[in-house]
């Protein structure tokens, strides 16, 4: 059996909300398996988190970038927050957003792209990586773009303008007027940014993902003593109730958790005397999918001691 580490049980209680003690027992149970262990906290309800990207693990900054009808965001990761704080780093981040709205969503050819001054993106980011000492990476672009209507992006706690730990584009087509239209953006911009739906409608959610809570679900029904018929019941019911939380549209607004995006949308359309149609968005958080080493120092003299560490 693979030995359950103190630092273990912390990132679960972490990232589960679950008490220590359910925490240890849920890494025993499943091997030190992180994602199964989540798993296994939430058939048993002891966990809090719903979803594999609830905490981000890489540093670096976000940046998003708008020049007519296109939006881009790019993130570039660092290895500490404090290369985050470096304005040569948020320049680069800052620059590199713009770029990406002609080179779209290939890190490579946003890579091999001319970058001002000389040289390419690449180059540039070699260059900074010699002079601020840490390394750097550019990890993903995407670009969305409307042909009427408008892109509006949003930062969330910004390090300075456009780039930050949380960048949101919103693309809305439509005829209403552009000023009605960027103010619906702004507010659907803050909702994803705080609510993190996983796709645009129910029926883009992965599959995959879906399948899980549906494995989950039937673990928890299956418990409950009820009649097979009624298992099924609890199940699907279960399943709507994801899709429906974690899908952008038939979320429930942030402002006032009570209206769904896509009403909010039309009664935006209706008050402004126009079309509007929410068509894409982009939410880049900081690090999500990404794990992250850490060190212990304490921890580590421990087990080169030999001396046990402490669970806490």
């Amino acid at each position: 059996m693979a030995e359950i580490t103190a630092a273990a049980v912390k990132d679960l209680r972490e990232r589960s909300g679950a008490g220590m003690m359910d925490c240890k027992k849920a890494l025993t149970e499943t091997g030190g398996d992180m994602e199964a262990a989540i798993d296994w906290l939430r058939t048993k309800g002891l966990a809090t988190a719903a979803k594999k990207s609830g905490r981000t693990a890489s540093e670096g900054l976000v940046g998003v970038a708008v020049e007519g009808k296109a939006g881009a965001a790019v993130e570039v990761n660092s290895e500490t927050d404090f290369v985050a704080k470096n304005e040569q780093f948020q320049d680069f981040v800052s620059t590199v957003s713009k770029i990406a709205l002609t080179t779209g969503d290939s890190i490579e050819a946003l890579a091999s792209a001319a970058y001002p001054g000389g040289g390419t993106v690449q180059e540039k980011l070699t260059a900074n990586i010699a002079t601020i000492g840490e390394n750097q990476q550019l990890r993903r672009a995407r670009v969305v773009r409307v042909n009427e209507g408008a892109v509006v992006p949003y930062v969330h706690n910004a390090a300075a303008a456009g780039i930050g730990k949380i960048g949101v584009l919103v693309a809305l087509e439509g005829s209403a007027p552009v000023a009605s239209i960027e103010a619906l953006g702004k507010q659907l911009a803050m909702h994803i940014a705080a609510a993190n739906p996983l796709a645009l409608h129910e029926e883009g959610l992965d599959e995959a993902l879906v399948e899980r809570e549906r494995a989950i679900a039937m673990e928890k029904a299956a418990g409950s003593g009820k009649p097979q018929n009624i298992i099924e019941k609890m199940v699907e019911g279960a399943i709507a109730k994801f899709r429906k939380e974690n899908a952008l549209t038939s979320q429930l607004f942030v402002m006032d958790n009570k209206t769904k995006i896509a009403d909010v949308i039309a009664a935006a359309a209706k008050e402004a005397g126009g079309s509007i149609a929410l068509v894409d968005y982009v939410r880049f958080q900081l690090g999500e999918g990404i794990e992250k080493e850490t060190s212990d120092f304490a921890a580590e003299v421990a087990a080169a001691s030999g001396v046990p560490q402490p669970v806490a």
